[in-house]
């Protein structure tokens, strides 16, 4: 039987990385659009806000992983620059936690 994702720190980084990924995608092409385009500002206001939780979790959650499982800086990197790029953090998912 598979382990669940909740139980390592792993599964957690993986979760909050697909949790952050797409509230980035939603984010960029839901909310700014809608705002700009509709007036509705609230929409960028909310998603905003779930997005800065989710990122800020996310780069707490890098650091903690890559540390304990000594990662190499590559690794480290990748995941990080992963959070500033729409679709980053599941090429990290991919490329990296996946295989861990």
């Amino acid at each position: 039987m598979k382990k669940s994702l909740f139980i390592t720190p792993l599964g957690w980084l993986r979760i909050a990385g697909m949790a952050e990924g797409l509230s980035y995608l939603i984010l960029l092409f839901i909310a700014v659009p809608l705002k700009y385009l509709a007036g509705k500002t609230e929409a960028t206001k909310h998603v905003g806000m779930a997005h800065g939780v989710l990122f800020i979790l996310y780069i707490v959650l890098v650091l903690l992983v890559s540390f304990k499982q000594k990662w190499t800086k590559k690794e480290i990197l990748i995941s990080l620059i992963g959070s500033l790029i729409p679709l980053g953090t599941f090429y990290a998912e991919w490329t990296i936690f996946s295989k861990k």
